[in-house]
């Protein structure tokens, strides 16, 4: 790491330390400030983004079954925040792991991909659901992790635990984060840090402490997508959201250079300014963003329900409907037959019905029995949105 390019501004200092038998230098970040004097220009954006929040919250809770909105949110939060990290999995692939998971047959099989994107789906899930009983903290960050490298690549590399040796980014070091023993000291500093009183904005505050996170390096593996998932959980609590609706991986995959060279500036020349302001434009588009999927999602399943009023099978033909968009935007006719408790020929003439008004289409997966998926709630969830 070159140590000339951190200026008297950087918060934090860089140390001596040895990798592969060669000197180099680490940084060790200050503690994060407890007032901030944001510049004259960031305003307007932090008064729009607070104000696209309250849209999307107040938009979001206008629904009966929150699911309905926020199961396509978080698949695409984890296909974007895996593209980050160079793990590209469609949402075809991913959708075909959750309907029929699977054991990778070896270290290259494409399934290693889809359990890993996967398991950032269930670490999304379950850090929402340990929000209920435990506030944002250490445990909270292992359990995270724990669930994200559950059984995938990287799972030897100590799922859940803080890391015992140096890391370093990029096979040129261009940045390498604290000793662990310093690490170790930094994450609890935050910890205290997230809950102790200060004069910041509670979005801005989200902000600092994903750099913190990030600039700490706490795991040998998964820091990237552990950062991302705690920066989506602290926007929920800390702007007390109904749920965690805002996800920005999307926004930081598309500016990915940004993204970085942003991170970076802060530890070399205290540049918060900037972090901020591309962490609020994220946030203002991604809010945006969301709420025209909700829309389009509301529209498209009451045009479903239009299509199928005046069939044979309209009464069951809705709760079809509802399980596309509640739960998976794929089934399979063996699933309507038990769920329905009728005959495997009924439920493959609702299938056939459902085709028909162009609500579903054969699935291109091969694979027994065969699947039928809704091309239009995966085009609404994962198709890009131009956004003003």
């Amino acid at each position: 790491m070159d140590k000339n390019l951190f200026t008297s501004n950087s918060p934090g200092k860089p140390v001596k330390i040895r990798i592969s038998e060669q000197q180099d230098w680490a940084f060790i970040p200050d503690d994060l400030p407890t007032r901030m004097d944001i510049s004259q220009e960031i305003w307007p954006l932090l008064r729009d983004a607070h104000r696209e929040l309250v849209r999307l919250d107040t938009t979001a809770k206008q629904i009966p079954n929150y699911e309905l909105f926020l199961k396509p949110l978080q698949a695409r939060e984890a296909l974007t925040s895996s593209s980050l990290e160079g793990t590209y999995v469609t949402p075809e692939e991913l959708l075909l792991y959750e309907i029929d998971p699977r054991i990778p047959k070896s270290q290259h099989d494409r399934v290693n991909s889809w359990k890993e994107v996967s398991n950032y789906s269930k670490s999304l899930r379950k850090g929402q659901e340990l929000l209920n009983e435990l506030p944002v903290c250490l445990r909270l960050i292992t359990e995270l992790h724990k669930e994200l490298l559950h059984d995938v690549r990287g799972n030897e590399r100590n799922p859940g635990e803080f890391r015992d040796r140096q890391v370093h980014i990029g096979s040129d070091r261009r940045f390498i984060p604290p000793p662990h023993e310093e690490a170790l000291e930094c994450l609890y500093k935050l910890e205290r840090y997230i809950h102790e009183p200060n004069d910041i904005d509670p979005l801005v505050l989200c902000f600092l402490v994903h750099y913190q996170f990030e600039t700490i390096h706490p795991f040998l593996d998964g820091n990237g997508r552990v950062g991302r998932l705690l920066l989506s959980l602290m926007i929920f609590k800390s702007c007390k959201l109904e749920r965690p609706w805002l996800y920005l991986s999307a926004f930081f995959d598309k500016y990915k250079e940004e993204y970085i060279t942003n991170l970076f500036n802060v530890s070399s020349k205290g540049d918060w300014n900037n972090w901020i302001a591309f962490c609020l434009r994220a946030t203002i588009h991604q809010a945006k963003d969301a709420v025209s999927r909700f829309d389009r999602l509301v529209s498209l399943r009451e045009s479903y329900r239009d299509r199928i009023s005046k069939t044979k099978i309209s009464n069951r033909g809705y709760k079809i409907i509802d399980i596309l968009f509640n739960e998976l935007p794929i089934i399979s006719i063996t699933q309507i037959s038990k769920k329905f408790d009728i005959t495997y020929h009924t439920a493959k003439n609702d299938i056939e019905l459902l085709v028909k008004q162009d609500i579903l289409k054969k699935a291109p997966f091969k694979t027994r029995p065969k699947f039928f998926l809704s091309p239009d709630i995966m085009s609404v969830a994962h198709t890009h949105i131009e956004i003003e």
